[in-house]
């Protein structure tokens, strides 16, 4: 009878975990979609290049925005009303924008979009540290954090295959279903999360975020986060011109590079369990240290193949850290983790922003081998500020 208990309890856990891995991957792909689809918005909605980049901006631009308003709000009322409702309206303005035709339209539903999802990837890491046991969650955590990473490469695949076999609405009403179909595994296959406190007023919670800067563990932890997307973002906007430029790879070929990232971004998964034997801290500066080096060695490189590797090797520091930084922004965090966690989410974005723009003006001063130099450095001034993460560094105002 024990086992039996143990068992369905064991399913319970792989299910829940399997639901939102999964809504996390289908969920972040929505930012990425319209990345490879700049020229093909161009010449279907008649607008200029510069108005179809809008399309992929609106949206990070809302999710960024709404990282910092679910908080509190999710503080106060729990975490599953609001992942429902996110993904609800994710379904309904994802569909929409399938039948649309009208730049300004598309805008608009973008937007929505965006905002929507915000309220689901970032509480959704939330969730796990309330419904889960213990000894389960950094697990858990890596694995919906591949799901976020993994997003980004493929999503771009989907859209350009989506696209090549019908058109690009087609991409939002295939993707209008699987959201459609992810809601409903949420809604009555995650349990409710249990609200720690509701005396306490909206308004105070708002209030309360500004404790959020006062905490230096907390500061640092989102300066990481930060330098994650905004290298990672970084290096693949480099790396795509610097293969195109000096080796004459074609498109595909740097798809394909792209696309062997998928690899590396399991690393979140491995993350999650050895941090558990090995203390988080401890490997999160290792997954620093070979994130770094490797952007490091990537600058001096002339061979495509040792480039490809350590642009591999980078992709798995990177990945192994997203986990356990959020871990420790959850333990340092207390009564305010869905507020620190989501603003967590939005230095994460705020750096996937700034990365390709700052690459982008590396590119046109003609120093791209500098370029991965500079993007090194800054993962390793994250890695000397994690040296105060350590216990009884840094009192805490």
């Amino acid at each position: 009878m024990l086992f039996y208990k143990t068992s369905t309890e064991k399913l319970k856990y792989n299910l829940m975990s399997f639901i939102l891995t999964w809504s996390g991957l289908v969920i972040l792909m929505s930012m990425f979609v319209t990345i490879p689809l700049t020229l093909i918005f161009v010449h279907e909605l008649h607008i200029s290049e510069t108005s179809a980049t809008w399309i992929g901006s609106i949206y990070s631009l809302c999710f960024a925005t709404g990282c910092l308003i679910y908080g509190p709000l999710s503080d106060k009322y729990g975490r599953k009303i609001f992942l429902v409702i996110g993904i609800i309206t994710l379904t309904i303005g994802t569909f929409i924008t399938g039948f649309i035709q009208q730049f300004e339209i598309v805008l608009i539903m973008r937007a929505i979009q965006g905002f929507a999802a915000a309220a689901f990837a970032p509480l959704s890491l939330v969730y796990v540290s309330e419904v889960f046991p213990f000894e389960k969650r950094l697990s858990v955590t890596g694995y919906i954090s591949s799901g976020f990473l993994m997003a980004a490469v493929v999503a771009q695949v989907f859209g350009i295959t989506v696209n090549s076999l019908y058109n690009w609405q087609a991409i939002f009403l295939f993707l209008g279903i699987i959201y459609f179909i992810t809601a409903l595994l949420v809604i009555f296959y995650l349990p409710n999360d249990r609200v720690a406190d509701t005396e306490k007023s909206l308004l105070n919670r708002y209030i309360q975020m500004k404790y959020l800067f006062k905490n230096s563990k907390l500061c640092i932890s989102f300066f990481i986060m930060f330098t994650l997307y905004f290298t990672l973002m970084g290096m693949y906007t480099l790396l795509g011109r610097y293969l195109q430029s000096e080796f004459n790879f074609t498109e595909e070929n740097i798809l394909f590079v792209r696309a062997l990232g998928i690899f590396s971004m399991l690393a979140c998964v491995f993350a999650g369990k050895a941090g558990n034997h090995f203390g988080v801290l401890r490997l999160l500066q290792l997954a620093l240290i070979l994130a770094g080096v490797s952007l490091f060695l990537m600058g001096f490189s002339k061979i495509p193949t040792l480039i490809i590797l350590f642009s591999l090797l980078f992709v798995a520091g990177i990945a192994g850290v997203v986990p356990l930084n959020i871990s420790l922004v959850v333990k340092n965090s207390g009564a305010v983790r869905g507020s620190a966690v989501l603003f967590n989410a939005f230095s994460l974005f705020l750096g996937a922003s700034v990365g390709p723009l700052v690459a982008s003006h590396l590119i046109q001063k003609g120093i791209i081998d500098l370029a991965f130099i500079v993007f090194s450095v800054v993962l390793f001034i994250g890695l000397i500020l994690s040296v105060f993460l350590r216990e009884g560094t840094f009192n805490d105002i």
